[in-house]
């Protein structure tokens, strides 16, 4: 089974131009992962790719679209009580990826469920907890949203977080604000992230939709990821029951735990990022003359081309290796950080090469590029700068913390 892009432009001999998987990656995906894998294909070319320029004009969200997609049985990592099958972590890899190659608005929105959202309950909630939980979000019947960035705490969270917890009895009562939030304005659950005023720690809270004292208000006026609705969150007196405290969540390492599943998952995102513009700019070069020609059959924009296929490339492998890694349960934080900060990187310098290609006409939403290029800008800041995942790598090679 092929894994190809649904459409591509052909040769004179009718073979596809240029196959993105170059190295043939996919042939690690079980067969009934490759089945899976073409099935949410197959689905966002059919329901996102047509409206996905409409709604990221508008700043809207399709969130008719999350039950739809996750009957597909592809939500999630492999947790005991929601897996519809024995998956790796390079297929759910490989899912975000195609989902972002088509848009990565839609890939944010699915992974902050999926990925965030379930994967604080899968690590930290007790056996009820998940078995009360993971299988709804898991079905789409429930959305989750995940709030840890604060509107003064971003790089610095481990230690700036100022949303506090405190217990009375049975109840905590949450006070803080929470910003950049996606999901929030809609969510059914909330994962919130607070310090206990009494031990300084960080605990896990599940805030269900319309707590009174709990608000969320889409950030206005963005231009990367507009699909995806953005919230600053303002909690004021906000009451949780301790049976909606996650209860094996006792400090900020088991937040890490959550991130360091979820990090290299940004990484692949970015490379579906990146295979989106390459793939809009291969087409319009087979089909834009100048001189008489293809602009594809110059030498220049084929340089570039060739440079954004390397790019995607390296970027495929080493995403591939750092989700065996976590298969085989040898991934550390400084693995995830290095595959965050590397392909990242690479995503922006591939966009704008796509972009490039395409002269004035990448700027608009008509030609495929435009999107992708903005949108590349939101997903090479989230999830740890370049800056913060390079020093995480660093301390890992020199034994010194150099974050301040």
């Amino acid at each position: 089974m092929t894994l190809a892009p649904a459409s591509r432009p052909a040769s004179a001999e009718g073979s596809a131009l240029l196959d993105v998987d170059f190295y043939s990656f996919q042939d690690l995906l079980t067969p009934v992962e490759q089945k899976a894998a073409l099935a949410v294909r197959e689905f966002m070319e059919r329901e996102v790719r047509p409206i996905a320029d409409d709604y990221w004009d508008r700043a809207e969200c399709p969130v008719h679209l999350f039950r739809p997609f996750a009957e597909l049985g592809s939500m999630g990592a492999a947790w005991e009580e929601t897996r519809a099958f024995e998956n790796s972590a390079v297929f759910r890899g490989w899912v975000g990826m195609e989902l972002a190659r088509v848009d990565s608005s839609f890939c944010t929105f699915i992974g902050v469920s999926s990925g965030l959202a379930m994967s604080s309950i899968g690590v930290g909630g007790s056996p009820e907890q998940r078995a009360q939980w993971l299988p709804p979000m898991a079905s789409g019947e429930l959305i989750g949203a995940f709030g840890l960035t604060e509107p003064l705490a971003g790089s610095d969270t481990a230690k700036g977080l100022r949303t506090t917890a405190t217990r009375t009895g049975d109840t905590w009562v949450l006070n803080g604000a929470k910003r950049w939030i996606g999901n929030a304005t809609f969510a059914d659950v909330v994962v919130i992230w607070a310090k206990d005023t009494a031990d300084d720690q960080v605990k896990g809270f599940l805030v269900r939709k319309g707590r009174p004292g709990f608000t969320a208000t889409k950030i206005e006026r963005k231009q990367s990821l507009r699909i995806v609705q953005n919230a600053d969150i303002v909690l004021d007196g906000v009451e949780v029951a301790e049976a909606d405290r996650l209860q094996a969540i006792d400090s900020f390492r088991d937040v890490a735990k959550v991130l360091r599943i979820t990090r290299d998952g940004v990484a692949w995102q970015s490379l579906g990022t990146a295979i989106g513009a390459y793939e809009a700019a291969v087409a319009y070069v087979a089909q834009r003359e100048q001189f008489g020609r293809p602009i594809g059959s110059f030498q220049l924009v084929q340089d570039k081309l060739a440079t954004a296929l390397a790019n995607i490339t390296a970027s495929l492998g080493m995403c591939v290796r750092v989700s065996q890694m976590q298969d085989l349960g040898t991934q550390r934080d400084q693995h995830a950080a290095m595959a965050k900060a590397f392909v990242t990187t690479r995503m922006r310098e591939t966009v704008a090469l796509c972009r490039e290609v395409c002269g004035g006409n990448g700027i608009t939403l008509d030609h495929g590029v435009a999107r992708f290029f903005a949108d590349a800008e939101a997903v090479y800041t989230f999830e740890g700068t370049k800056d913060m995942n390079q020093l995480i790598v660093g301390r890992s090679i020199t034994g010194h913390a150099a974050f301040v």
